[in-house]
């Protein structure tokens, strides 16, 4: 089966969506590309069935709401664009205030858990520098820049990944420390500052640092998909 680019957009954009919504059934939180997916993906099937342009619009809008996303996503999706199928014809459809509804349930089949309860406020961010031994144990070079999350850098490099969470190089904005192959150097890290939310990078946190089990599970994630730590254990 032969598909134009545009078909293929998608079907990636349905399958995005459909992961939203089975995490989102499971009672989680949705991040930036689930978010994305799951309103782009409403419009269009909203235009599929013959609604508005208008009626697609507005279950764009309403599918989810702030208590449904990860803290944060709001402010990083402040509009979701997408060209969606109608029966005069394709529009391009701009939802704007995108986390304004939250009745996911009526709106979006498949989902069958009520969403979380508002997180107790997070605790104090670290506030301290920690210096550690990194080691790239790969057969070239790597580099990283001062704004990466340490923890989640190129899995090859052994260090103490719960000691680095949170944090980052302490080097000038837009310098990189780089190690050589085989090469252990002390790498002295700083706390992550502002809201303390990383979304992107590897995907091993996704949302804000201080979340109650983020730490935890951003480990076990890191574990599982073959990331090199000294810190074996320590959570």
């Amino acid at each position: 089966m032969r598909l134009t680019p545009g078909e293929r957009d998608r079907l990636v954009l349905f399958t995005t969506a459909e992961l939203a919504r089975a995490r989102r059934g499971r009672g989680l939180r949705l991040n930036v590309p689930e978010a994305t997916a799951l309103i782009a993906d409403t419009v269009c099937e909203r235009a599929r069935d013959g609604a508005r342009l208008a009626e697609a619009l507005d279950a764009g809008r309403r599918v989810l709401g702030p208590g449904d996303v990860l803290p944060g996503v709001p402010d990083v999706v402040t509009q979701v664009e997408v060209e969606a199928v109608f029966d005069d014809g394709t529009r391009l459809v701009v939802v704007t205030d995108p986390f304004g509804g939250g009745h996911f349930g009526e709106l979006a089949p498949g989902a069958v858990l009520p969403g979380p309860q508002p997180a107790a406020p997070p605790p104090p961010h670290p506030s301290e520098s920690v210096t550690l031994p990194v080691t790239n144990t790969a057969p070239v070079p790597v580099s990283v820049t001062s704004h990466f999350h340490f923890f989640e850098v190129n899995p090859r490099l052994r260090f103490d990944r719960a000691a680095a969470y949170g944090h980052r190089a302490a080097l000038p904005a837009g310098a990189t420390v780089r190690f050589a192959p085989g090469e252990t150097r002390e790498v002295t890290l700083v706390p992550i500052g502002g809201e303390r939310v990383v979304i992107g990078f590897a995907g091993l946190v996704d949302g804000p640092l201080d979340a109650p089990g983020a730490r935890s599970l951003a480990l076990a994630r890191a574990r599982a998909c073959g990331y090199l730590d000294t810190s074996e254990g320590r959570i």
